[in-house]
């Protein structure tokens, strides 16, 4: 389980998050919806461990987590960045691999398995030779999923999965996102501003507003243009 404890989060003079607590159990997908600029994407980093809180803590399985002190994360964790954040220079299949030469002691026989293994996993095998500058938004997703997939981690967190995606596209990725949940017991966050993205992938709904956060599962969308009118 994660959990958050009083988080608080500041830029200058404004505040961002103001004293939010959730928690995220295990084997179930947390939706955090929201407009865009509302502070998702920053409560997101904060319960990765990838931005430091100005107050609160963060658990993961009973452990505190401090910013960028991954090694104490004894399952690891995936990020799915927004735009892929994929290395311009690097094939899809040196993209995903990286993560675990990054992280990992493995051989270039394990890795390249597992790579391909993961690739195959999100439909993109076929696509391992080419470069990040010729595939679509959909593509670079997929890419970005099998990258915080590759080492199979207790908690994956997603900023904006399927936002700025054809229809097929974005089916596809939700129901990817489904059967990753489904398939092992992992905690997995999403955050989106798609209130029909949120109906489909949440097993728990939180909104976040003017820096706190509430439980809206079931929220209707008349109520949620209203909440941010």
């Amino acid at each position: 389980m994660i959990r958050v404890e009083g988080v608080s989060k500041r830029f200058r003079h404004k505040v961002v998050l103001d004293r939010v607590s959730l928690e995220v159990p295990d084997g179930a997908t947390t939706v955090i919806l929201g407009p865009s600029g509302v502070g998702k994407t920053v409560l997101l980093k904060v319960m990765a461990g990838l931005l430091a809180p100005d107050e609160g803590q963060v658990f993961h399985d009973g452990h505190r987590i401090r910013a960028g002190r991954f090694a104490e994360l004894a399952g690891g964790l995936g990020y799915v960045f927004q735009g892929g954040a994929l290395f311009d220079s690097l094939t899809v299949a040196e993209n995903v691999a990286l993560a675990l030469e990054e992280t990992t002691r493995l051989g270039r026989s394990e890795i390249s398995s597992r790579t391909d293994a993961v690739l195959r996993q999100v439909g993109m095998a076929e696509h391992a030779d080419l470069y990040p500058r010729a595939l679509s938004g959909g593509m670079t997703r997929l890419v970005a999923i099998a990258r915080a997939l590759v080492a199979d981690p207790s908690s994956i967190f997603y900023d904006e999965p399927t936002t700025g995606l054809d229809p097929v596209i974005r089916e596809r990725i939700s129901a990817l996102i489904l059967r990753l949940c489904e398939k092992g017991n992992r905690a997995q966050v999403v955050v989106t501003h798609d209130l029909d993205a949120a109906r489909r992938l949440a097993d728990r709904t939180f909104m976040l507003r003017a820096g706190r956060i509430e439980q809206a599962d079931n929220v209707r969308k008349e109520d949620y243009e209203q909440a941010y009118a």
